[in-house]
Formats: structure tokens, sequence, C-alpha cells
């Protein structure tokens, strides 16, 4: 479902999640779970932003009042799956607000989190709810993952009391990285030689619109991202017009192995290595895994950063003027 239709259904109408189901009847469970459920919004909210406004704001109440079960299987009594659900929606949800107020939901959700934890330290709310938010919001194969969104949770990680001293350098690491190179600012240039020896940099690029994708030769997941880009409608048009650029650039060390792939790669595409080991060595960007793909507009300001495919294709099919 298309996030803009989820929003439409959670401010029409109290979601309550599925609960499992075996041939058509509830599954016995030998505890106590209830189903993850949203508050009703006031009919006093009549506005569409008012309404999702106090959605965002009481989105997690009924979560964090309920008791129950607290383990690998159930979240305050809420099946750790449905907790999940919920958790990915809320992420649908807020993306559609501008960054700083989205990162202050995050923030505030947070929040809630240690005040659930301090309110009772015999459960174990806080990594149960740290290990759904890392694994969806920063792990690189998730489709929800984002780091700036990922960030203000970070910095809670980072500062908390909750948090296992052992881990907390992890997560100061984690804010500090997810700090770099934010939705808004410019990225940051680099040189790169294509194969005919031909020196290029990023901010010498024109293009409306230009993608940036950090690949290897040959990796199963690069290619299948350089079929889903090249199957875009006008994707070649749009390249030849100056509309939209791709830079598909390595930044590994067997350039051999790059020197034979790279004739494959599509003709249309600015396809290079960089050299001087400024992205593999450096925190010029946070590349944690290949492929990444990054989305920047004609001022090289970032407008998707190390974003799953489905977003950028997205973008660039929504933004065909652009």
């Amino acid at each position: 479902m298309k996030t803009r239709t989820l929003i439409i259904l959670l401010l029409l109408v109290p979601l309550v999640l599925p609960s499992c189901r075996q041939g058509g009847k509830p599954v016995d469970e030998p505890r106590t779970l209830h189903s993850f459920s949203l508050p009703e919004v006031p009919s006093v909210y009549s506005g569409t932003e008012e309404r999702r406004q106090y959605l965002l704001d009481h989105y997690w109440d009924r979560f964090f009042a309920g008791e129950g079960p607290c383990d690998t299987g159930a979240v305050l009594g809420v099946k750790y799956r449905e907790v999940e659900l919920a958790f990915a929606s809320y992420v649908d949800l807020i993306r559609e607000l501008p960054l700083p107020e989205a990162q202050k939901q995050m923030g505030r959700f947070f929040g809630r989190i240690e005040q659930k934890q301090a309110a009772d330290t015999s459960v174990h709310v806080y990594p149960l709810m740290t290990e759904i938010v890392s694994r969806y919001l920063y792990d690189p194969n998730s489709p929800w993952r984002d780091e700036d969104l990922y960030l203000p949770f970070a910095e809670g990680l980072a500062a908390s009391p909750f948090t296992l001293e052992d881990a907390r350098p992890g997560y100061v690491y984690e804010a500090r990285m997810c700090a770099l190179n934010p939705v808004g600012s410019v990225a940051p240039d680099f040189r790169f030689t294509d194969l005919q020896g031909r020196t290029h940099s990023l901010h010498q690029v024109r293009a409306r619109t230009t993608v940036l994708f950090f690949s290897n030769p040959g990796c199963y997941a690069c290619q299948e991202i350089i079929g889903t880009l090249q199957a875009i409608p006008g994707i070649d048009a749009r390249i030849d017009s100056g509309s939209v650029a791709v830079v598909c650039v390595y930044i590994d060390e067997e350039l051999d192995k790059w020197r034979e792939y790279a004739p494959a790669y599509p003709a249309r595409w600015l396809c290079g290595y960089e050299g001087e080991g400024r992205i593999r060595e450096t925190e010029l960007y946070n590349v944690r895994a290949i492929p990444s793909l990054y989305l920047l507009d004609a001022d090289k300001r970032i407008i998707l950063k190390d974003a799953p495919t489905e977003r950028v294709v997205s973008y660039l099919q929504n933004h065909q003027n652009q």
C-alpha cells in the first residue's frame, strides 16, 4: 500500500493491526496478548492536517500505557511482529513531515521508550524497541532505512543511562556517521576516473537530478539496481536531455576487475573509479554497504541519502519535469 493511501486510511478510521490467525480462528496463546491499536481521533479535529498531527502525537499512547509480556515474542503484551508493523507505518507517516519535524517525532519516541523503561526497570522494552528501530532505520538491507530519521534515536542511545556501556561507543559512532551529509546539504565533491583515463568530478556533472550510485562490478544487488533504473520509462531520453545523470562509482581497490566489467555498464551513464581512497578511507561519505544510492539536485544538494532503490525510482518517476 502506498504511503499516501495508508495515511488517508489512518486518518479516517481507527486501525487495529491484525492478530495471527490460523484457519480463520485466532491461534490460542499461552499468554495474555493484545493487538496494537491506534487512538481514535476526536471529531473536534476536522481538518486533515489536524487529524494527522493528533495521530502522530498520540500514535504510541495505548502501546506505552499497556502491560504484558516483554520478550522476544512480545513487547508490552503486543506481539513482536505487530510492533514491527506499527513502527513501519509510523515511519511512513513521519516521512511526510519536513525533516526537522520528523526528527523531533523520533526524538520524542525515544524519550517515551526511556520513560517506560524507567518506570519499571524489570521490563525489556528498551532493548527490544532499540533492536526494532535500529534494524528498520539503520540496517543497510532495510527498505525503511533512513539515517536522518535514525540520527535522533542514535543520539538518544549514545547518551541514555539504559544503554549498556560496552555498546555506547558504537552508538556514538553511529550518531556521528548519521549526522554526516544530511538531506539538504551539498554532497561532498570528489574526483573519479573513467575507463578511458579521463578525470571527472561529481560537481562538474550537469543535470537537474543526479543519481550517485556506489557500485561493485558484477554484484547481484548492483545488477538489480542497474536493471531497475534502466526500466524507468523514458530514462534514456532524460539522460540525453540533461534532466538526469547517473554517476556510477567504484570505490574499492580491485581496479583490474572493475576495468574488465566497466563496459557492461549502460553507455549513457558516467562510470568511473575513485582511486584516491577518499571515500573508502575517510568519512567523506558513510558508505556502509555496496550498493548505495544518493539522489542530488542541480546544485548537488542531497535529496535522498543512502536510499532504498524504490524511493529513488519513485522520486524519478514523480518528478519527471525536474
